[in-house]
């Protein structure tokens, strides 16, 4: 694992949705492909989010995962955990209240993490944006 500090986990829920969208809105703005955000609040104790997406390259994941944690450091003063950045295949992010994982489509595609946290729901897929006319 990362030498970083421990992982912080919140309580509060206002604190946990604020970082859910902070994760989200940083995605979208790094053009994330098929991102998905699965809830595990009640289901599982490691946290309250997975969040799931893809880069289409391996610079790509890179770079969504260190500004991703850029901006979880510098809006809410947590320091992020973070497994995988020198290949950045599959990128691992555990910001305690929503553990992010960001992959190349290949890698994603062959692991289907969607599948296995599921818990028989079907994960709650980000909506895209709608450009304004």
């Amino acid at each position: 694992m990362a030498s970083s500090p421990q992982s912080y986990r919140s309580s509060d829920t206002d604190s946990v949705e604020a970082l859910h969208q902070l994760v989200l809105a940083s995605l979208d703005d790094d053009q994330a492909v098929e991102t998905i955000s699965i809830p595990l609040a009640g289901k599982s104790s490691i946290a309250d989010h997975m969040v799931i997406a893809s880069g289409r390259s391996t610079r790509q994941v890179a770079s969504m995962a260190s500004k991703l944690t850029e901006k979880i450091k510098s809006q809410l003063g947590r320091s992020a955990r973070v497994e995988g950045l020198p290949t950045a295949d599959w990128v691992l992010i555990d910001a305690g209240d929503v553990i992010i994982h960001l992959f190349r489509p290949e890698v994603r595609s062959f692991y289907n993490l969607e599948r296995m946290w599921a818990f028989g729901d079907a994960p709650v897929a980000v909506p895209d944006p709608t450009p304004e006319d």
